[in-house]
């Protein structure tokens, strides 16, 4: 789960890390990691963590009306549309 798009999805402007942490803890995911590269980063995590309650489904679905027009082509979703994510495509050696 990649909660932030690796930071693609803030491109967009239409939601916030935390809106974003909330949303993928709301799915019936096993486990939401963000990545944590400086202290103020653990903070919103914990921040996040602290203040989440389960989404109602008007809340979820205020959340996708929101980001709809930027999510239309793709644009902010690089880690599922290219191969710029994929370890393996950068590294063919570990196929054999």
């Amino acid at each position: 789960m990649k909660p932030m798009g690796a930071g693609l999805l803030l491109q967009s402007k239409t939601l916030s890390p935390v809106e974003c942490l909330h949303f993928a803890m709301n799915l019936p995911t096993s486990v939401v990691i963000t990545g944590c590269e400086s202290l103020a980063n653990v903070q919103q995590a914990l921040d996040a963590a602290r203040s989440f309650k389960p989404l109602s489904s008007s809340q979820v679905a205020a959340l996708l009306a929101r980001t709809e027009q930027a999510a239309r082509n793709g644009q902010f979703e690089g880690y599922k549309t290219t191969n710029n994510f994929d370890g393996t495509a950068h590294n063919p050696q570990w196929l054999g």
